[in-house]
């Protein structure tokens, strides 16, 4: 359900054509939610049908124009309700963890190039954070929006900065295995038993 919910926050913030809103997702919602274009304006017509928005009446009718679209009182309604419900953390599912982990089994072929592969996407993505970060928070935008805004772009700043540093550290791990294999293809600690107490010990700290 949150899709939806992403364009009603981005129609509040700006009623906006379907085009237009693939391209703010593009630049900033993209960051953290993304939708293609077609999913874009498959709910759009959604939540035109539900109620939630209307299109906009247009200035100059022409063919092929674009719609833009508005928020309807019971589409705000229906942000407000599931902004203020309670959802529970999901679950990390990440690939290169498991790649690791079969790694460990099968030996390490080939991963330790995407490991430095990894690190200089997360690199350049953090760098992107930062710049924005300099462009768009100088030192005395606080109002409420900009400070919630802030803590979006903080939550990825944060993320990458985990994932630069831990790839880092896998590399020096890497570095130190025996003909680029791991040392031990039997049971290495990270065990079952750590899986069945909900992965303690397993997955990297949020």
């Amino acid at each position: 359900m949150s899709l939806p919910h992403a364009i009603l926050t981005a129609l509040l913030e700006k009623p906006s054509s379907g085009l237009e809103l693939t391209r703010r997702f593009d630049k900033s919602i993209g960051y953290f939610w993304s939708a293609t274009h077609q999913q874009i304006y498959r709910e759009l017509g959604k939540l035109e049908a539900d109620g939630l928005i209307r299109a906009l009446p247009a200035e100059q009718p022409a063919r092929g124009q674009k719609k833009s679209y508005e928020v309807l009182p019971a589409g705000r309604a229906e942000l407000e309700r599931w902004t203020s419900a309670t959802q529970d953390p999901k679950p990390m599912r990440d690939t290169l963890l498991l790649r690791l982990r079969a790694a460990a089994v099968v030996g390490t072929a080939g991963i330790e190039a995407d490991l430095r592969r990894h690190l200089e996407l997360h690199e350049r993505q953090l760098t992107e954070y930062r710049e924005i970060e300099r462009r768009d928070f100088p030192p005395g935008r606080d109002s409420p929006q900009d400070r919630l805004h802030h803590l979006i772009l903080r939550a990825g700043i944060d993320l990458e900065t985990f994932w630069t540093r831990w790839l880092a550290h896998a590399l020096e791990e890497f570095a130190a295995l025996p003909d680029g294999r791991a040392a031990d293809t039997g049971d290495t600690g990270v065990t079952d038993g750590a899986a069945s107490n909900g992965g303690a010990g397993t997955t990297p700290p949020r």
